[in-house]
């Protein structure tokens, strides 16, 4: 059985999925829209795929699914309207910047009993996939300190800040998704520090830039985590988990496995410069699970329910980083 697909938004992101789609044997990109007519149209000769309107891919009964990579803003709208006309959707984190806005929307979701899958694509990534299930085997024993570092190698800009709601909620989401997959228990407290070292600008639009976060789970495990919007050496990415028995750690992807030796020392060459590079392969595998998941082969995860806890995490954090104070959660009763 082949998918047909719709995909709602062509830009960067949207243009990942929809290339990644039309590869593809079992699944077929079927129409694109995008409030720029340019990009849709641009993608859609790429790939075969017709320009639609967006309310015309949301009427189409034909289609099997939708992947929704437009603003943030609209996702839960979208989200409500897909489910509403049968069709099983796909959509970028996050669900909303708004946690009440996301139970409304996972609610009604839950009515339709259509599949939702929220866009955390690290988990997909082949190196951090293979760490959790070594994890759940057991190799490192039972576990103590989940460490995440992600450091962009620049700042966006301060209007994408002003709108992004804030680094917490905006980059250090996808962290908060990591270290839940990984701890396997909910964190029950988040302790938060935020700084503007990078660029003044954001600072003054009321964000931060450079991060950390601590959380603690109920029976006394901790996940760390490290956020920077710069690093001069590129896209850094890394994760370590400490046990009982051990630490697991996936590194950074570098451009070529190359090093050079000499007198001076030992060098490599620059880590990979960005997310559409680094976690091109965790695109891929994204979207094979989604398509798994249609095919009723697997649950579409992450799911809606992710993608809430997530935000709640983040909104903590928020608060913590502006009252210096831990903030108490309670993920279990969502």
């Amino acid at each position: 059985m082949t998918m047909r697909m719709g995909l709602l938004g062509a830009g960067r992101i949207g243009r990942i999925h929809g290339l990644n789609l039309a590869a593809r044997k079992d699944a077929t990109l079927v129409s694109v829209a995008d409030a720029f007519a340019d990009a849709a149209a641009s993608l859609a000769a790429e790939t075969g795929a017709t320009v639609a309107s967006l309310d015309a891919i949301l009427a189409d009964k034909t289609l099997d699914a939708v992947l929704i990579c437009t603003p943030t803003d609209t996702h839960a709208d979208l989200i409500e309207a897909a489910v509403a006309s049968g069709k099983a959707v796909f959509c970028e984190k996050p669900v909303d910047l708004d946690a009440e806005r996301i139970r409304a929307c996972l609610k009604t979701v839950a009515k339709t009993g259509r599949p939702l899958m929220i866009g955390f694509n690290r988990r997909f990534d082949p190196s951090f996939a293979a760490l959790q299930n070594r994890l759940r085997a057991g190799e490192a024993g039972a576990i103590e300190i989940v460490s995440v570092i992600s450091r962009d190698p620049s700042p966006p800009p301060v209007d994408y800040v002003k709108r992004s709601g804030g680094l917490f909620r905006d980059m250090m989401i996808h962290d908060f998704d990591m270290a839940r997959f990984l701890l396997a228990e909910e964190p029950v407290e988040v302790f938060a520090l935020g700084s503007a070292l990078v660029d003044p600008a954001i600072g003054q639009a009321g964000d931060v830039d450079t991060a950390a976060v601590l959380m603690r789970t109920a029976s006394g495990k901790i996940a760390q985590i490290s956020n920077s919007r710069r690093a001069t050496y590129g896209y850094d990415q890394r994760i370590e988990v400490h046990g009982s028995k051990g630490m697991l750690r996936a590194g950074n992807i570098h451009e070529t496995t190359v090093e050079v030796a000499t007198g001076a020392g030992f060098r490599a060459d620059p880590v990979q410069n960005f997310f559409l590079e680094r976690y091109a392969a965790a695109y891929r595998a994204e979207l094979d699970a989604f398509v798994a998941a249609l095919k009723g082969k697997t649950a579409p995860l992450p799911s809606g329910e992710d993608g809430l806890k997530a935000q709640i995490l983040a909104d903590a954090a928020t608060e913590s980083a502006r009252s210096g104070k831990p903030v108490s959660v309670a993920l279990g009763a969502i």
